[in-house]
């Protein structure tokens, strides 16, 4: 098939777990289909590598992506309009141009957007089979505040049932599929936002298991690392709770204990991190897999978000025992105790982490049975196919 890929991630270099995915996704399908991509950009830097593209997809073109801004014009008036106001706002007419000037120069089998995102902009387009990959809807239908303001309660309120209308009136009247990467996130659309759509497939994320064989560093004992960008609110979050209420508890136990912390932390205040003994911020790294394998455990305590955790499936090819909330590994098939140590209260958390320190047959077994699960279940082989399986079903017209 000819396949036109729409992506709000140009997805080079895959130094986060959007462009990871898609990345990957474009790979495996690019072994059967004629792929065209059209791409937002979301740094300039981004266009130094339309390159690496190129074995990949018959056509690359992007432009750059626009920053959303709450109380703009576009944003105000959004809240009127149907679709999500953080959607009008950062709408890109020259998007919505290079896609139809593809349709209308190349004949296509088939229009895959990846995430919400790229949804607008094949909306109102007829003649061609449409997917929309990687549907998001956890992160928009949970309340978004506990504030005990009535107005603020009744605002989430109202901003979760707009959400969830427009995503319904997407599904039934525009997409002939979409895929998750959960069953969570499956039956969130199903519970909530849509009973009668049955054309949805799960995609979990993965990991390119050749990438990740070999020895890049030595695990350290009593070290810990936490990955993940803290410009993402629920980054964020949890490094925040992680070393506010966890963090201390462990050095209580272990005062020799060290936490490494990478990813992007521009525009991020850091001040208040200053006097956690033990903590270094490496900041962003070209490539993290001496990093996560050269400490012994890797922490995950997310609290909000939504989707799979990529870094949660890297520590485990990598051979580093993970801790994580029951909220980071949602939608995972891990198993606590065996592949992985799940604790969601801060003084359970901190004790899982002393605990793995102390307990090398523990460390033996999880690193064992974490590998095993990678490679059985999230291989991006293996999962490219079923999206390649599910995209031929829907360009016949089946579920």
């Amino acid at each position: 098939m000819k396949i036109l890929f729409l992506s709000s991630w140009f997805p080079y270099p895959p130094d986060n777990g959007s462009r990871i995915r898609i990345l990957n996704l474009l790979k495996q399908l690019s072994k059967r289909h004629e792929l065209s991509l059209l791409s937002f950009t979301n740094c300039d830097s981004d266009v130094n590598y339309l390159g690496a593209l190129e074995s990949i997809c018959q056509i690359v073109r992007v432009i750059p992506s626009k920053t959303y801004h709450p109380w703009s014009f576009r944003a105000i008036f959004g809240l009127l309009l149907p679709r999500p106001r953080w959607l009008v706002d950062v709408y890109s007419h020259e998007m919505r141009t290079l896609v139809e000037d593809a349709l209308r120069n190349e004949q296509f089998d088939m229009v895959i957007a990846s995430q919400i995102a790229m949804a607008p902009y094949i909306e109102k387009i007829s003649g061609v089979r449409k997917v929309l990959e990687e549907l998001e809807v956890s992160l928009h239908i949970n309340p978004f505040t506990d504030s005990p303001s009535i107005f603020a309660r009744l605002r989430s309120k109202l901003r979760r049932r707009k959400f969830a209308l427009y995503v319904d009136r997407l599904l039934q009247d525009e997409f002939d599929g979409c895929t998750v990467v959960s069953e969570i996130e499956r039956s969130h659309i199903l519970r909530h936002i849509t009973p009668d759509y049955r054309n949805i497939n799960v995609v979990p994320n993965g990991v390119d298991i050749d990438y990740y064989k070999g020895d890049f560093d030595s695990p350290r004992p009593e070290t810990l690392v936490f990955t993940g960008a803290l410009s993402y609110f629920a980054n964020y979050d949890a490094l925040d709770f992680f070393l506010s209420e966890i963090w201390p508890l462990v050095r209580n136990e272990r005062p020799r204990a060290s936490l490494s912390v990478t990813g992007r932390t521009e525009s991020i205040d850091l001040e208040r991190y200053i006097n956690c003994e033990g903590v270094t911020f490496t900041g962003y790294l070209d490539d993290i897999r001496p990093q996560v394998q050269g400490n012994w455990i890797c922490i995950v305590p997310l609290r909000i978000g939504g989707g799979t955790r990529l870094k949660i499936l890297e520590a485990m090819a990598l051979g580093t025992p993970v801790v994580s909330t029951s909220k980071g590994a949602e939608g995972l098939n891990v198993e606590h105790g065996e592949n992985i140590l799940i604790a969601d209260e801060p003084e359970v958390f901190a004790h899982e982490v002393i605990r793995l320190m102390e307990d090398p047959d523990l460390r033996d077994r999880l690193v064992k049975n974490a590998r095993i699960l990678v490679k059985e279940d999230y291989d991006w082989q293996s999962i490219g196919l079923k999206l390649d399986i599910f995209i031929d079903q829907v360009a016949l017209g089946g579920s």
